[in-house]
């Protein structure tokens, strides 16, 4: 897992790398000028890149439930072009969708609080058209459980904690913005849910590629590879998504997933920012600003603890059990 885990943010950091020295200029450089004849140059991170809070939620996706929850960044230090920053997220996760298990065959119950922290430091690049970033943190699920979407009748059914350490690279112009990310689960990464069926947090590591089509709506395309303790998850998948800025720092999402262990998947989600002096949720009312100056306060992404479940049988532990080798008894 740690040979993984090294690959994927060398891979990631190669990337990032690559991508910040690709001769790209920003459609608002090209269009109207230099950063320099733009103002950019002049704006004062200070002012720029303050706390702010807001409310976020999401409908279930492939291994994520059904939340919302409050969020708040938290800049630490700000200098003349970088900034280091605390986020992070509460939110309360709610049952699956009546027949529709979000881990794939055992249905997520109750209510739980779920948390998500985010140690980051960002900085922009000489002429502020790119900015680049690190962060690294710490993401707690626990998850209630009930019956199972198959035509097996469950019993035992369990409460069960999940966490897992992140760590992520992001570099965002006025075009293009790029995350690579690595999501490891830790402690005991595999739990009994019920009488036949175990679950297991999933180790993910991807690179999402995004454009700006307009100022207010951007699309994305990723590629994520995950695997897992018990075997049943393993393989590659893919993903899509569109995010509009209605105003005022509401944003709207939809996205798209497919790999072999959850099929096509489709989610919708939504954020609220309160923000600071028009940086932090900018106002369609107000002037522009460059969108490397924005993400300085931007949430980072890919906050969720992903969890898949599979067939283990009655009597058998889930960490001998494997999942595949087993068959339901007829």
């Amino acid at each position: 897992m740690l040979r993984s885990l090294r690959l994927s943010l060398s891979l990631a950091g190669v990337a990032a790398l690559a991508l910040a020295n690709t001769p790209i200029k920003p459609v608002a450089a090209q269009d109207d000028g230099s950063a320099a004849d733009l103002g950019v140059m002049e704006i004062n991170l200070k002012d720029a890149v303050q706390f702010n809070w807001g409310f976020q939620g999401a409908l279930q996706g492939a291994g994520t439930p059904n939340q919302a929850g409050i969020g708040a960044f938290l800049p630490i230090a700000v200098g003349e072009n970088s900034v280091f920053f605390i986020d992070a997220l509460a939110n309360a996760n709610f049952s699956d969708r009546d027949g529709e298990s979000s881990i794939v065959n055992t249905d997520v119950a109750g209510t739980t609080i779920s948390t998500s922290t985010r140690l980051g430091y960002r900085w922009l690049n000489g002429d502020r058209s790119w900015m680049y970033g690190i962060n690294a943190g710490y993401d707690s699920r626990p998850m209630n459980t009930g019956d199972a979407d198959t035509s097996v009748n469950v019993f035992d059914k369990r409460d069960v904690f999940f966490s897992q350490v992140v760590a992520g690279l992001e570099a965002v112009s006025d075009t293009w913005n790029f995350n690579a990310y690595a999501l490891v689960p830790i402690g005991d990464v595999e739990k009994r849910l019920n009488s036949h069926y175990a679950g297991g947090a999933l180790d993910t590591y991807g690179l999402d590629v995004g454009y700006s089509i307009t100022q207010d709506l951007n699309a994305s395309v990723g590629y994520y590879y995950q695997q897992g303790d018990l075997d049943d998850a393993d393989g590659s998948g893919v993903k899509g998504r569109l995010a509009y800025n209605i105003s005022n720092g509401l944003t709207l999402g939809a996205n798209l997933s497919y790999d072999e262990a959850f099929d096509t998947r489709f989610t919708a989600d939504i954020k609220y920012r309160f923000g600071s002096n028009g940086y932090g949720a900018p106002s369609k009312k107000e002037p522009a600003v460059m969108p490397a100056i924005q993400a300085l306060s931007a949430t980072p992404a890919n906050r969720d603890v992903r969890v898949h479940d599979c067939w283990c049988g009655m009597g058998r532990q889930p960490v001998a059990c494997g999942c595949a080798p087993w068959k339901r008894p007829d």
